[in-house]
């Protein structure tokens, strides 16, 4: 039988967990500007991160692997300070934000390619092709501006000022 007094206990020194939170949460955000927003998919980067590590940091304390629950919840803690942190030093700071924030990247002015982004995001002219006719445009000349977001999604504007299609949403299944 478990000691009921041990679960709200730590097992770990509370600056040993700060510190491994705050490494590894830094380590992860550095990591992933860098590899670039179109990995994230539909969410911006610091939510992925905050989701996949909140995660992994519970997992303990749900499984019972480790000795206490404030392990766990200090962690997590921790982690969402450190995003919290992070946005409002881009919103306090805005130097800052080009640094600790994505920002949109222009894929296409006034119905011309930017060939550099294009290569700089590794983005094919095919990819780029398929997100544009998601959105009902069959032909570069009729975008006036088209954006890699950061949450991953492309953004257009038409020539016309006309309402883009709506990418498909994939068929619910059940």
């Amino acid at each position: 039988m478990a000691a009921w007094t041990e679960l709200f206990r730590f097992s770990v020194p509370v600056g040993e967990t700060l510190l491994r939170g705050t490494v590894m949460f830094l380590a992860i955000y550095a990591i992933a500007r860098v590899v670039g927003k179109r990995e994230a998919g539909a969410h911006s980067l610091t939510d992925l991160l905050v989701v996949v590590l909140v995660a992994e940091a519970a997992a303990p304390g749900l499984a019972g692997e480790s000795k206490g629950l404030l392990d766990s919840l200090l962690l997590i803690v921790t982690i969402f300070a450190w995003s919290v942190a992070i946005d409002a030093l881009a919103y306090r700071w805005p130097a800052l934000a080009p640094l600790l924030k994505s920002r949109p990247v222009p894929l296409i002015r006034d119905g011309q390619l930017n060939q550099r982004a294009l290569r700089r995001e590794f983005m094919q002219h095919e990819e780029l092709m398929a997100e544009l006719r998601m959105h009902g445009v069959t032909d570069v000349k009729d975008v006036a501006r088209a954006y890699l977001e950061p949450s991953g999604m492309i953004s257009i504007i038409r020539a016309d000022r006309a309402e883009p299609d709506q990418p498909a949403k994939p068929p619910v299944v059940g």
